[in-house]
């Protein structure tokens, strides 16, 4: 046995020595680098992706539409507020972590990128109260001149919180009378919309602190027809479009706000039968003059659904004039819609199953798919 022993011995280190002799020499060493975005541009399209299967894991995607590539992306924590700021140089998240990832210490925090190379540059802590849920335009926003950025809070009640920007500090906390979201109003005023379908506005001093408030008269049926809180700014003017299809247009140019008259996406026939829906329910074009909203035939209760189709309205003359169908079977219905902003503009889809469609804003055609940007893609934003 002992015989049979060594020779098993011997074989085993001849095996050993002919599986070393006949290894590979060794990887040579990988050395990260960093890569220089392009300069950023209007057709950059920022997507906010609130990750469905990984929710304290939201980010936004960031992506070139002239070269249809991903260039990056910013880490965005749970059910984040975001904004560009209005000089387009830097991204601001508000967002919620956890010690223990869904449990522990809680830390709220406003975070700045800078959109040159996507960096994270500064930080401020926000009070434990900021409002975490679907994104819009106005969870956060900056003032025109981006001295102060808003926060929208809610816990349920609801707030908003004013960072000094420069400073880097919380500067006051605004209580808002059970009114959400932060729509800017002016250079020193902030707008949010009541439940009553009325509009708050609070104007705030340069230490931040509120000076005065005012309350403006119902411009929208709570009850008959509520609105998408999804508005649609454009310099001085907010469009919010209500559930069964009517399109309210705020001013925000004086010291109150104004209501231009109400016009309509549907026909008497219509009304009722197609409505919009989904998560951004419309974009707006000033080169164009064009309004894009997602619709869909659904009953009441629908507003959550995707559009089958992209209907094209001339925003002047508040007439329809285009319907782009969607092949929903192939790609899933649209529930985000965004265009870029500059004079040769870019359209962009976003669908149910994460499908980034960019498209001609004026003929409706397809430039380009990305079957999926993401787990779960509510939101576009465009600098």
């Amino acid at each position: 046995m002992r015989g049979w022993t060594v020779i098993a011995a011997c074989l085993c280190v001849a095996f050993v020595a002919g599986v070393a002799a006949a290894a590979p020499p060794p990887l040579p060493a990988e050395h990260l680098e960093v890569a220089h975005l392009p300069p950023l541009n209007a057709h950059w399209a920022f997507l906010f992706d609130y990750a469905e299967f990984s929710e304290t894991d939201a980010r936004v995607f960031v992506y070139d539409a002239d070269h249809f590539r991903n260039l990056g992306q910013i880490d965005a924590g749970y059910y984040p507020g975001f904004t560009i700021s209005p000089d387009s140089k830097t991204s601001a998240v508000a967002t919620t972590y956890w010690s223990r990832g869904w449990h522990g210490a809680r830390t709220d925090v406003l975070e700045f990128t800078d959109n040159a190379t996507l960096a994270p540059t500064t930080e401020v802590v926000l009070p434990k109260k900021r409002m975490q849920g679907p994104p819009t335009a106005f969870n956060i926003s900056y003032s025109p001149d981006q001295h102060f950025l808003y926060v929208a809070n809610l816990t349920p009640a609801a707030s908003l919180t004013v960072v000094d920007v420069a400073k880097g500090t919380v500067a006051a906390e605004i209580d808002t009378d059970g009114c959400v979201l932060v729509i800017p109003s002016g250079l020193r005023r902030v707008s949010s919309l009541c439940e009553s379908g009325r509009l708050l506005t609070v104007t705030i001093g340069e230490d931040g602190r509120e000076v005065s408030r005012s309350l403006s008269a119902p411009f929208f049926n709570v009850d008959r027809d509520p609105i998408f809180v999804q508005g649609i700014p454009f310099k001085n003017q907010v469009r919010f479009l209500s559930f069964l299809g009517d399109v309210y247009t705020v001013e925000f140019g004086a010291a109150e706000p104004s209501f231009q008259p109400i016009w309509s996406l549907v026909t008497a026939a219509e009304r009722g039968k197609w409505r919009p829906g989904g998560a951004q329910i419309a974009a707006y074009q000033p080169n164009l003059a064009r309004l894009y909203v997602p619709m869909h035939p659904g009953g009441e209760g629908t507003h959550k659904t995707g559009g089958n189709e992209i209907w094209v309205y001339d925003s002047g003359r508040h007439q329809r004039i285009a319907r782009w169908p969607i092949d929903q079977k192939r790609y899933g219905a649209v529930i985000a819609v965004q265009v870029s902003q500059d004079a040769s503009p870019v359209l962009y889809a976003v669908t149910e199953n994460s499908a980034l469609i960019v498209m001609d804003p004026m003929t409706g055609q397809i430039r380009h798919v990305e079957p999926k940007v993401g787990q779960t893609v509510w939101y576009v934003y465009t600098p």
